[in-house]
């Protein structure tokens, strides 16, 4: 099964809805990737709003 791009939070997960919002709408093309490991020590994380760890898309469509 491929991986998704949720369109509400940009996470990348395999599946039928996305783990962290429950949303089932994923995006057509995005741009570029970040793994978050800690969200809580993460500079980057707080500034763009992720508050969970995983692989994001940085730029969704």
């Amino acid at each position: 099964m491929a991986r998704k791009v949720c369109k509400n939070c940009k996470l990348f997960y395999k599946g039928d809805n996305c783990p962290i919002c429950k949303g089932n709408q994923t995006a057509v093309s995005w741009q570029g990737r970040i793994n978050i490991i800690d969200a809580n020590k993460s500079m980057i994380a707080k500034k763009i709003g992720i508050t969970e760890k995983g692989e994001y898309a940085i730029k969704v469509r």
